[in-house]
């Protein structure tokens, strides 16, 4: 089996949920210890969005956005949950019709056979462990990459709009692309050879330009960039930076799908890409700006981690240090001078930490995966692989932007998409939810 046939864990539905899936289901046998990963694993991809995500945005914008941005992290935490049950797991993992090499609609998005998870049985198995652990991790990975967009867009977005965008932007754009990178033989991107352990393209990159352009369709919020708009609470921040890095090991040791030795090389080359990218912002940071903040080791943090995603079932520990520098240098520059020059406004650096993170670790892979720079892929040309992944960045980056702004412009015409300027005023935690984050 190929590298890039464990990625994502899409490998081990490559049988489909037809007569061939049963017939492995009949040698399959249940491992304990792969199933006691796998159940911890997806408690730490969770733990990842709530509490995680939501303190890391929450503690970054102003004092009376704060609930917004939590309310909004737990409202995508349901949301999704329910539609990928009813129909996301199907259209991500269905393999009705798909065969190697073969280009048709579900080469791009499965089908509905699965919808409401109507073939999944108690004794079911993908691998070596219950199906209905694949069935929540995965569920995990389609919560937390619409919850990361939150960010690009906060301050500003009107609570309805923001869940109806969630959930259309889930079907038409997540689903297709976890089942084009992940869905075995006959998925477009798979079929390609793409190397996405974890969700280079289908978590970062894909939400990263996703916020982009919502913030770019959006506006900037009123008073952008003249206004202090300074973060109201640090250490909601670095809470939720912390919790993120620890939950990230669910996220990539997990996605070895075994209690192996794949996950442990995970593991450790996701702590050095971490470790490195925090420390390249922080002294990028003190020697442009002068001192180093807290802020910024945070940003450094999150930057590693979305770098080394793609990357951690085939880089070494060199690799990983390399993609680490790399990306914690480059994000900063991306998240400071570049969103100055080009005046967007990313509230919180979705962009500039996510989708250029997401670039550099993609593409790096197709280097420091090969077995002569120390990592462990299957690649027999270091140059060919580097083109197949600056494709698959190319191709996320057009499918999901042209997308999102299709979506994003037509519930504006429907509905509008941003709050009135006296609503942003007064801050979305009254005007929306009529609560306060702090009773002074």
């Amino acid at each position: 089996m190929t590298l890039r046939k464990i990625a994502g864990l899409g490998a081990l539905l490559s049988l489909g949920f037809s007569s061939l899936a049963m017939a492995q289901e009949e040698t399959a046998t249940l491992n304990a210890g792969d199933t006691a990963w796998m159940l911890t694993s997806t408690a730490l991809v969770l733990f990842m969005t709530i509490p995680g995500l939501a303190l890391f945005y929450a503690g970054m914008v102003r004092s009376k956005n704060v609930l917004s941005v939590m309310m909004q992290c737990f409202a995508i935490t349901g949301l999704m949950s329910i539609l990928w049950f009813a129909y996301g797991y199907s259209l991500a993992f269905s393999t009705e019709g798909m065969e190697a090499g073969v280009f048709n609609i579900n080469s791009i998005v499965g089908s509905l056979d699965n919808a409401f998870l109507s073939n999944l049985t108690k004794d079911a198995l993908v691998g070596a462990f219950p199906e209905s652990v694949f069935v929540t991790f995965q569920m995990t990975f389609a919560i937390i990459t619409p919850a990361l967009i939150v960010g690009a867009f906060a301050e500003r977005m009107k609570f309805s709009a923001m869940l109806v965008f969630m959930a259309v932007w889930f079907t038409i754009v997540y689903a297709p692309m976890a089942h084009m990178v992940w869905g075995g033989d006959g998925a477009l991107l798979w079929d390609e050879g793409v190397i996405d352990f974890a969700g280079g393209t289908v978590v970062h990159i894909n939400a990263g330009i996703a916020g982009l352009v919502a913030c770019l369709v959006l506006g900037k919020r009123k008073g952008f960039p003249t206004t202090p708009m300074a973060p109201h609470h640090l250490g909601y921040t670095l809470m939720g930076a912390a919790m993120l890095w620890i939950g990230w090991f669910g996220f990539n040791a997990g996605s070895a799908a075994a209690a192996d030795e794949t996950a442990g090389m995970a593991m450790l080359v996701t702590q050095i890409a971490t470790a490195a990218a925090a420390l390249a912002w922080m002294f990028a940071e003190w020697i442009t700006h002068r001192k180093p903040s807290a802020l910024g080791i945070a940003s450094g943090v999150v930057a590693g981690l979305v770098a080394i995603t793609p990357a951690a079932g085939a880089v070494g520990p060199v690799g990983a240090l390399v993609i680490g520098l790399a990306s914690g240098v480059i994000c900063f520059f991306c998240a400071t001078s570049l969103k100055r020059k080009l005046g967007y406004d990313d509230s919180l650096d979705v962009f500039g930490v996510h989708c250029v993170g997401g670039i550099v670790g993609a593409i790096l892979v197709g280097a420091f995966g090969a077995q002569s720079l120390g990592g462990f892929g299957e690649i027999e040309s270091i140059a060919t692989q580097l083109w197949i992944q600056t494709e698959s960045v190319l191709f996320t980056v057009v499918y999901t932007g042209v997308l999102t702004y299709v979506i994003l412009k037509v519930i504006d015409l429907v509905m509008g998409l941003r709050v009135t300027e006296e609503e942003e005023t007064i801050g979305l935690d009254l005007s929306l939810h009529n609560e306060r984050g702090y009773n002074l």
